[in-house]
């Protein structure tokens, strides 16, 4: 008798740790899955912009077709590799974050040399504010019109982490944010410059910068 209950309670305590065990993998792989955006083998319009996007960078030659076939997969893969994030072929969270900072700084960049305008709010013409806002729905990405009212969304990052697309933040010609531009890497910024004139590239460390530096804020 107290065999049969020794390999009763053996067999027990064995069924409850495969039970918990298959629930945490089972759970890891839904958790997982929810953030798998696109892979090989989809149809989708999102894989249509997708590849566009690819495209746009340099890493697809082939016409955006929606589906994500072998050429797609390859792209991704030679992305990832050079962004040096986990390489699967899979464009998930942290894939996707990369591609929409390196299309931000793309289209920051195709504006370089605009003329600085009052007001302005086209590639006839930039403001400071007018072109973060301009740039960024040009990615899909709606925030307010002016550098006081994009101070106040997205969400707070120390200067020591900044990404690229991320919004900074100066006090310039009065008290609280009165300048705006894109974070593009390198301790550089790409903004419409009342001083310069135009858009352009200028450096954090520089001494008017630094002085006048007031924060950032994360909106992709």
């Amino acid at each position: 008798m107290k065999r049969k209950i020794g390999v009763f309670l053996v067999t027990l305590v064995m069924s409850v740790i495969i039970s918990a065990f298959t629930l945490v993998n089972t759970a890891y792989a839904d958790y997982h899955s929810e953030r798998i955006l696109l892979r090989q083998g989809m149809r989708t319009g999102e894989v249509y912009n997708l590849q566009n996007d690819l495209r746009a960078l340099g890493y697809l030659y082939a016409n955006s077709t929606g589906y994500f076939g072998s050429l797609t997969r390859q792209a991704v893969v030679n992305y990832q590799r050079d962004k040096n994030i986990g390489v699967d072929g899979i464009v998930g969270p942290t894939t996707s974050r990369h591609i929409k900072e390196d299309m931000v700084i793309l289209k920051a960049k195709s504006y370089y040399g605009v003329p600085y305008v009052w007001g302005g709010t086209s590639p006839s013409g930039f403001d400071c504010s007018g072109f973060t806002h301009y740039v960024m729905l040009k990615n899909d990405i709606i925030i307010p019109r002016t550098a006081s009212t994009q101070y106040n969304s997205g969400y707070w990052i120390p200067k020591s982490q900044l990404k690229r697309g991320d919004l900074v933040f100066f006090t310039t010609y009065k008290s609280g944010p009165s300048h705006v531009g894109i974070y593009i890497g390198n301790n550089q910024f790409i903004h419409a410059s009342s001083g310069a004139g135009k858009v352009t590239i200028s450096n954090l460390s520089s001494p008017y910068y630094t002085q006048r530096y007031l924060g950032a804020k994360r909106v992709i």
